[in-house]
């Protein structure tokens, strides 16, 4: 049985105009990833103070946004200040040290693994093993003396994501100071009050699941770096472990928990191999402390801080932060979800709308056919 299809020539044009659309709007955003990355970064920041940032206006004399979000920033980039001088000297520190251990390895390696060495002899081995490790000595070594220039032929991606944050920094100031202004010019553009009341409510619950998301996610965040770098400050008073450690584990701990469903994981190994450098024993006992913490978080912390937040299932969270780490990297993972959840809301308002309509529809039709059927009465009354 064959099935024959007509379609007319508008339509089928039609169909690939918006085809070929779709699919350049995809690649100008492809190709602009980076910019987008920024500017969608700068938003979420400013959502995260706008909070803040009005209630600061509101103590300040005259009711000063400017004043607000100058005190708010001021505040945030005394804590990148601080982050930078208490952060990178432990891990300048543990890095060097780790690059010194690595020789005295490769050495314990070869002087301890007896029935290694035993499996190694009977096999005629030896020459190869010899030159092997003496080749991780010399690597090792040369890694060691090599830091500085490695360090310096870094400075151009440092450089680059010093911009970046400067941009972003800059681009939410602006979006702090003139986005209420900006908000208002568009709403009055508006001539149908009853469509800007429905637009102007759909803004007010995307930014309630943006803003709900990140401070949500920052206090869920903060708790667990502190936490963490608590505990490491705890256990350097037990085992030779450097006390300064507690700030980079607060940094990992902070930054990383604010990717969802593996950052704190990754946190977590990252911070464990730190300790590893120091003390074995110290890393095992943190594994069992971050085994246990991530239980009470997962299960008591998250849930009464983040509750009903953006209401996503797990399978769209792992997908929507897999596409934008893949995209975005770390800082696409992080805006992933508050991005999942506005497109959560855009088509629930849309399945909302449809069927508002189709439910006008249907009484219209129940309404026509009780009025034909009341009129059939009344001819055949009359008629009688």
């Amino acid at each position: 049985m064959k099935v024959r299809l007509d379609v007319d020539t508008n339509t089928f044009v039609r169909f690939w105009f918006v085809v070929i659309a779709f699919g350049l709007v995809g690649l100008m955003i492809y190709s602009a990833r980076e910019a987008l990355i920024i500017i969608g970064a700068a938003m979420f920041l400013a959502l995260a103070l706008n909070g803040p940032v009005a209630r600061l206006a509101r103590v300040l004399p005259g009711k000063s946004r400017l004043g607000g979000t100058a005190l708010a920033f001021t505040l945030v980039i005394l804590i990148l200040s601080a982050v930078v001088w208490f952060v990178i000297p432990p891990l300048v520190q543990q890095s060097a040290k780790f690059a010194s251990t690595i020789p005295s390895i490769a050495e314990n390696v070869s002087t301890q693994w007896h029935g290694l060495r035993n499996f190694i002899e009977a096999n005629n081995l030896q020459p190869q093993v010899d030159a092997t490790l003496e080749n991780i000595k010399e690597q090792s070594a040369k890694w060691a003396t090599d830091a500085g220039s490695n360090i310096i032929g870094s400075v151009g991606s440092v450089a680059s994501s010093l911009v970046s944050l400067f941009l972003i920094i800059v681009l939410s100031f602006l979006m702090l100071l003139e986005g209420p202004m900006w908000m208002e010019r568009i709403w009055s553009i508006y001539k149908d009050k009853q469509k800007m009341r429905e637009h102007r409510r759909i803004t007010s619950r995307v930014a309630s699941v943006i803003t709900g998301y990140i401070t949500g996610q920052l206090t869920v965040s903060a708790i667990g770096a502190l936490a963490a770098g608590s505990f490491v400050f705890i256990l350097s008073f037990i085992f030779p472990i450097p006390a300064n450690l507690s700030m980079p584990t607060i940094l990992l701990t902070f930054i990383l928990s604010l990717i969802p469903m593996f950052g704190a994981t990754l946190a977590g190994v990252l911070v464990g191999v730190l300790l590893l450098f120091n003390n074995a024993t110290a890393a095992i006992i943190y594994g069992i402390f971050f085994i246990v913490y991530q239980q009470i978080e997962n299960n008591f912390i998250s849930p009464a801080i983040q509750a009903k937040k953006v209401e996503l299932s797990a399978l769209v969270v792992l997908v929507a932060v897999t596409i934008g780490i893949y995209v975005g990297g770390m800082l696409g993972g992080v805006i992933a979800i508050p991005i999942a959840g506005t497109v959560k809301v855009f088509i629930e308002e849309y399945l909302r709308r449809r069927q508002r309509s189709e439910t006008h529809e249907s009484q219209e039709v129940i309404a026509r056919v009780e009025k034909g059927k009341l009129k059939k009465q009344l001819d055949q009354s009359e008629k009688a």
